[in-house]
């Protein structure tokens, strides 16, 4: 995990308003909101890299609730096209999802079905995909 978030972190762009990590109370409202707890490596990457701007992709984030990127509204729009209510979205993509299950492992949904592209945790999904847009 450390390499990908030293990666990461090396990728990252500068931007005119830059994101900000949450706090483990803003961890709480996003739970809270969702009726939820976040996976462990969902947790840790909103608390240690989820400010990073990198690539293509825009995975989720928990610190501003006025983004668009903010996990509780991400998740709505997803639980509302028909992902699973037990899967937490990590990443939107042209109206398909990257999701994490309970245990961790990251699956993507398109068009109604979880796939058969799956990685074991999000740091992985981060160096496979992410890190690759």
């Amino acid at each position: 995990m450390e390499d990908v978030l030293d990666e990461l972190r090396e990728q990252n762009i500068s931007v005119p308003v830059p994101l900000e990590l949450p706090d483990e109370d803003s961890l709480v409202v996003v739970e809270e909101e969702l009726l939820l707890s976040l996976p462990r490596d969902l947790r840790d990457y909103l608390l240690q890299a989820s400010d990073v701007v990198y690539g293509s992709l825009e995975p989720v984030t928990a610190a501003d609730p006025y983004a668009h990127t903010y996990l509780p509204e991400v998740a709505a729009v997803a639980w509302s096209r028909g992902m699973p209510r037990h899967l937490v979205p990590l990443c939107e993509v042209n109206g398909h999802y990257y999701c994490v299950e309970p245990e961790g492992e990251v699956q993507f949904w398109r068009d109604g079905d979880v796939t058969d592209e799956t990685w074991p945790s999000v740091w992985h999904w981060v160096r496979d995909v992410w890190l690759e847009s």
